[in-house]
């Protein structure tokens, strides 16, 4: 069996701790944010260069070897569904696709019957209070006709 020496599995758990944390790193700068500030944070594959969400090995090399960046907060709505279970009212539930490349579940404000896929959205907040899932807002008005 193998065992990782110690400054590797330092190393490691540094990176996954990043993701997990609740304040927004900038790992450019090497600093933390301030806690106030929104962003989702994100894992790149150093071997192959796949973006994803909250993961522990890359899903195409199965690499471990991740590092943390930060989202610009753009995406486009990849499947949105409206829930009515457990809550006193309706709400929607979406997979946003974000323009670095990686796919995250979250909310997107506005009438749940008026979000669809392919609309344009922005981070709003990155861990809504209530259901810890990033809330997202509508970039463009959609001008729909009649279906």
């Amino acid at each position: 069996m193998y065992h990782p020496s110690g400054s590797v599995a330092r190393q490691t758990a540094g990176s996954a701790a990043g993701v997990l944390d609740p304040r927004s790193a900038d790992p450019r700068s090497g600093d933390l944010g301030s806690p106030g500030t929104e962003a989702i944070l994100f894992q790149r594959c150093t071997w192959c260069g796949t973006a994803m969400y909250h993961r522990l090995l890359c899903p195409v090399c199965q690499g471990s070897d991740l590092r943390t960046e930060r989202s610009g907060g753009t995406g486009t709505v990849r499947h949105s569904t409206v829930v009515h279970r457990n809550t006193p009212a309706a709400r929607n539930v979406s997979l946003i696709e974000m323009a670095e490349g990686f796919v995250v579940r979250g909310r997107v404000m506005g009438p749940p019957v008026g979000i669809h896929s392919g609309d344009r959205v922005r981070l709003s907040t990155a861990k809504d209070p209530v259901r810890g899932e990033p809330v997202f807002q509508l970039v463009d008005e959609p001008y729909r006709a009649w279906s």
